[in-house]
C-alpha cells in the first residue's frame, strides 16, 4: 500500500478496499503497513494520534467482524501523562471484531526518537479464532535479532513485521527478512509501503516466507495484494530435522 502522508481518511479507505480485495480473494489474516493510516507525520502528530478506544482501529474491528478476518498494522498513539503527549508507534492485532493486543514499537528509528517513546513490552499476541501467536515487530526492529528470537522462545507461531523501509535498502530488507524466519524456524509476512514520503522513498518488496525460509510469494515495488497459504503447523518438522532451539547453549547465550 501506498500511505498518503497526513492523509487518514483516505488512507483508510484505501486500505479497507484493498481489505475487501483480499477478503473476497480469500484472505484470513491481513497485514497493512507500518503507520498505514498516517505515515510519519510528525508536523501533524499532535492532530492524528489517536488515544484508545482508537478510532482507525474501530473501523478496522468492524470489518474484521463482517468479514470474519483478521486484520494487523501500526497507528500513532497517543497516551497522555500529566496533560502531557506521549505518542507511541503502536502495532495491533485486530481479530474477528475484537482488539486481540498491542504491542509498541520499542526501537524508534533516528529521527522517530524525537517523537515517538520506546515501548518496553515484547511478548507474542495470541489469536483465539486461529490458536495461534503473533510475533509482531515493526520496521526498524528486522534488524535486532534479538526480537525475533524472544517472541519465539515465547511461542510465536507466526512472525509479522509491519514496516516503511526506505530505498537504498532493499537488499537489506530481503536479506534480513529470510534470515529471521531462517534462525527461528518460523513462517513471516513482511509487509512494506511503496512510494514515497516527503523525506523517504518505498520500494514494497512485502514478502512471504515459510518455516524453512521458502519464499512463498513476494511483492515488487507497486501497489498489490500477495496471498499464501500457511500452515503454522509445519513449524515443527523444520525444528525437528534441524533441532535449532533444543541445540542452544543457554550456559553460554
Amino acid at each position: 500500500m501506498e500511505v498518503e502522508h497526513c492523509s487518514k481518511t483516505d488512507n483508510i479507505i484505501k486500505a479497507l478496499s484493498m481489505a475487501e480485495k483480499a477478503v473476497s480473494s480469500g484472505a484470513d489474516i491481513i497485514v497493512l503497513p507500518e503507520v498505514f493510516s498516517t505515515g510519519f507525520c510528525y508536523e501533524g502528530i499532535s492532530d492524528l494520534a489517536e488515544e484508545a478506544p482508537f478510532l482507525t482501529i474501530s473501523k478496522l474491528i468492524d470489518f474484521s467482524k463482517s468479514k470474519e478476518c483478521t486484520m494487523i498494522g501500526s497507528i500513532i498513539e497517543a497516551q497522555f501523562q500529566g496533560g502531557v503527549p506521549v505518542f507511541y508507534n503502536m502495532g495491533f492485532c485486530v481479530e474477528h471484531g475484537k482488539l486481540a493486543g498491542v504491542y509498541r514499537k520499542s526501537h524508534p528509528f533516528r529521527q522517530e526518537q524525537n517523537y515517538f517513546a520506546a515501548g518496553n513490552s515484547i511478548h507474542p499476541i495470541f489469536l483465539e479464532k486461529h490458536d495461534i501467536k503473533i510475533g509482531l515487530e515493526i520496521c526498524y526492529e528486522l534488524r535486532f535479532p534479538e526480537v525475533a528470537r524472544k517472541l519465539a522462545l515465547e511461542g510465536a507461531d507466526l512472525l509479522v513485521t509491519v514496516a516503511q523501509f526506505p530505498h537504498p535498502r532493499k537488499h537489506v530488507w530481503r536479506t534480513l527478512a529470510l534470515a529471521r524466519s531462517i534462525e527461528n524456524q518460523m513462517p513471516h509476512i513482511a509487509c512494506n509501503s511503496v512510494g514515497s514520503s516527503p523525506t523517504s522513498s518505498f520500494f514494497g518488496d512485502s514478502i512471504i516466507i515459510g518455516a524453512a525460509g521458502d519464499v512463498l510469494a513476494e511483492a515488487d515495488d507497486k501497489e498489490c495484494m500477495i496471498m499464501h497459504l500457511i500452515d503454522t503447523a509445519n513449524n515443527d518438522k523444520v525444528r525437528s530435522e534441524i533441532p535449532v532451539f533444543s541445540d542452544r547453549r543457554t550456559d553460554l547465550y
